[in-house]
């Protein structure tokens, strides 16, 4: 765990004493609360290291890289309980099923140089190093560990371009730096397309290499530059294992002939003895060396470690700010850990200068700041929603716009599924970019063409060779005989179609809302009255036989999951829903028999994003996400209370493996955020949140307008599950929701709990959240 001092620890034990709102001016910083290890044991996927909200370098340290059929666990390059860490690198995923980047991998050396890796559980085999867990440190920003093997104490540090490396070697050994690049997460022998590394006259250090991963032909660029003049340096390209340029002896002149080029490339440079720290900065470009150069020279003046750590503690420590909460001390941990892990992207891409590649692999310029790692099937669902409450205006409009650029630029003409570094990767399904733009438009973010946002939406929806979406648009379904995974698609197609027409219609597009009203009504196409599950038809209308619910392969009918949680997946219209689940009491009753499944027999192993079952509730993925929140829609809500509870007590802690599955950029984390709140996005477009109940004594959202937002809870315990009755503004409020435009106002939002539920509270159909069918028909 993050390391807290002395003050800290008994502020936390004091606060234990006092009441809720004694220890409040007790309470750690918001800063301080975050735990970076949370997540970085399990499923969880996140890395420790070092990173600006949504920075485009991740500098975090790497304790393997395995060959891709094995590197699921180590997706984000770190694991909590790995002996011995390889170095450190400047590109990560925080919390993704799928792995790459780890690029630009530096590793300090005291001693003689070697070469490769070597195996973990031999450290000397190589330059991989054991390390304390006792010497780690970690937090927002900054990264610290004690290399035992080679005596040295590293320490990290990032800017929103730019990486920092504080190396302390030990006494009378030599300072060197080895840069690797050959491997990178998800590695496999020709991912390496081509690389270049070459020394410059004044001592930078430059380089470039292609790689055909998880994005194909992605280009990375980097410079880097040290605190201290180079004695000797040596290139090699290890495919042939042969030295390029030799290695560099004191008072021989540099030269920009000083370079190596090939597929297997690695560079040495050494400093001698040297008295205090060798610093290196790193900065890293999708668009050329001159491009990572002048994001180098953009922060960090003269190897001001300090300076950049500071600076970006303080960005932190505003994003951070957005949202004051006052729990219990693992509750609030766990929870700033949360919102920490929200904010680490989508991750700024485009340079200082403004220039990016996209999906084209082609450079362009932009008068915003464009960002990348977009993993929609995730994120639409409530981080995107998160950061339209708390994100700035301009962060929200910059994303948007960064969705848009890359359509107009896009081969295909779509926006993006699933994209990092501007390419795309075609993971997952729906075309999800839609409900996060209408979102944010429908939401009164500034700064979105929206003319611009409605073609780029109507052109996903529309591409007819993606997805089985020409069958899609001609059979209101997508049959399973002719595309994969049939039945996830038409109802996530329908979802995405319902926000296209709640934008067109706010933007006066009346026949384009009617159009995509009737293609959101589409999800009754795979709804299957005899067994009450979405399921997959084939082309000739019929069922695909046989079905069994609890099936989960991967290119079946279902993404991820199967009939028991895709079954649920009608956000626009679970008042239609609930109705062919046969009204309220079957819902309910459908519901139950879902998470209090007996799971007895079933082997999930083969499906590695399966995790965090409660029945056939899959916490750890997120088709699952919303179905909590369902009861509401079925007049229950005492009984998404108590869900709630069981899902919060058993899916999420504050340590290393608090995370039950993947963090998916900040899903799994937002998910935590919104409903330890009281209230969750179930339907992204409506402007409705539904509420829940709350898990904090108070939280307030500093809103971006500069106003303020505060649910408070009134008889918060383990034993009072059940809400028994809220107010907003000192008024009662009888429905089961709230709305954007009242959390925008501001004002007060108070709970009262108790131990038995309340069965009137919010059970009429009056009181129900939006549905695009009206309940009970």
């Amino acid at each position: 765990m993050r390391r807290i001092g002395l003050a800290a620890v008994l502020a936390m034990a004091l606060a234990g004493c006092a009441t809720a709102q004694e220890a409040a001016p007790a309470q750690v910083s918001a800063y301080d609360a975050v735990d970076p290890f949370i997540g970085t044991a399990g499923k969880g996927h996140t890395f420790p290291g070092a990173v600006a909200p949504f920075g485009m370098v991740q500098l975090s340290p790497d304790t393997d890289f395995r060959f891709f059929r094995q590197s699921y666990d180590w997706a984000s390059g770190y694991r909590y309980d790995d002996p011995t860490i390889m170095g450190f690198s400047h590109t990560h995923f925080s919390g993704t099923g799928h792995s790459d980047l780890g690029d630009v991998l530096i590793v300090p050396i005291s001693g003689e140089v070697q070469w490769d890796p070597g195996d973990a559980t031999d450290p000397a085999s190589g330059y991989r190093s054991a390390y304390t867990k006792a010497s780690e440190i970690a937090e927002p920003g900054y990264y610290a560990v004690t290399l035992t093997d080679a005596g040295i104490r590293a320490e990290l540090t990032a800017g929103v371009r730019v990486g920092l490396h504080r190396y302390s070697f030990p006494r009378g050994a030599p300072a060197r730096v080895l840069l690797d690049f050959r491997p990178s997460i998800y590695d496999y022998p020709g991912k390496v397309l081509w690389s270049r590394i070459r020394v410059h006259p004044d001592g930078t250090v430059t380089g470039f290499r292609e790689t055909r991963g998880w994005a194909p032909g992605r280009q990375l660029y980097f410079a880097m530059r040290f605190s201290r003049p180079m004695v000797g340096y040596q290139l090699q390209n290890r495919e042939e294992n042969i030295p390029y340029n030799g290695f560099r002896q004191p008072g021989r002149a540099m030269d920009d002939r000083a370079q190596v080029q090939g597929r297997a490339l690695e560079g040495a440079f050494d400093f001698g003895n040297i008295a205090g720290p060798l610093l290196v900065k790193v900065a890293i470009s999708s668009v050329d060396e001159t491009g990572a150069i002048r994001n180098l020279e953009s922060e960090g003046g003269d190897f001001d470690f300090n300076g950049v750590r500071a600076r970006t503690r303080t960005a932190w420590e505003e994003a951070l700010g957005a949202v004051e909460i006052d729990a219990a001390p693992e509750m609030r941990t766990s929870l700033y850990t949360a919102l920490y892990h929200s904010l680490i992207a989508p991750s700024v891409h485009g340079d200082i200068d403004g220039r990016w590649r996209g999906p084209d692999n082609a450079v362009h310029q932009s008068d915003f700041t464009v960002h990348s790692t977009f993993s929609l099937w995730d994120t639409f669902r409530a981080q995107h929603p998160l950061l339209t409450l708390i994100q700035p205006d301009t962060r929200n409009a910059d994303m948007i716009n960064s969705l848009i650029a890359a359509q107009q630029v896009s081969p295909y003409g779509i926006l993006p599924v699933w994209s990092f570094h501007g390419q795309e990767t075609w993971t997952m399904i729906g075309y999800h970019a839609v409900p996060v733009i209408a979102d944010a438009y429908l939401k009164g973010i500034h700064g979105i063409d929206s003319e611009a946002a409605m073609a780029a939406m109507i052109a996903s929806a529309t591409y007819r060779p993606y997805g089985g979406l020409g069958d899609y648009m001609d059979l209101g379904f997508v049959p399973i005989d002719r595309e994969p995974e049939a039945a996830s698609k038409t109802v996530e197609y329908a979802y995405d179609d319902w926000t296209i027409a709640r934008m067109a219609e706010r933007m006066g597009h009346t026949e384009i809302a009617a159009q995509f009203d009737r293609r959101a009504g589409n999800w009754r196409n795979t709804w299957d009255a005899g067994t009450r599950f979405v399921r997959a038809r084939k082309a000739d209308g019929t069922f695909r036989e046989p079905f069994d619910p609890t099936a989960i392969n991967y290119g079946s009918d279902y993404t991820e999951g199967n009939a028991w949680q895709y079954s649920w997946f009608v956000p626009q219209d679970m008042a239609g829903l609930v109705t062919a689940m046969g009204g309220d009491e079957a819902t309910v009753a459908k519901l139950d028999a879902m998470f209090d499944f007996d799971n007895t027999g079933l082997d999930y192993s083969h499906a590695e994003d399966i995790a965090g079952l409660i029945g056939q509730y899959i916490h750890g993925n997120e088709p699952s996400h919303h179905s909590a929140y369902a009861y509401v829609y079925a007049g229950a809500p005492w009984r998404t209370q108590a869900r709630l509870k069981q899902i919060v007590d058993s899916q999420y802690h504050s340590g290393p493996a608090g995370l039950a599955g993947n963090d998916d950029v900040g899903q799994m984390s937002a998910w935590l955020m919104f409903t330890a709140m009281g209230f969750y996005p179930v339907t992204p477009g409506s402007n409705q949140y539904v509420i829940g109940r709350p898990f904090t004594d108070r939280t307030t959202l500093n809103l971006p307008n500069g106003r303020r937002f505060t649910i408070t809870t009134e008889g918060l315990t383990d034993a009072n599950l059940y809400v028994q009755s809220v107010t907003l503004n000192g008024r009662p409020l009888d429905r089961t929701w709230i709305g954007h435009d009242e959390i925008q106002a501001g004002g007060t939002l108070h709970f009262v709990m108790g131990v038995e539920p309340n069965m009137v509270w919010g059970t009429n159909a009056g009181a129900r959240p939006y549905s695009m069918s009206a309940y009970g028909q």
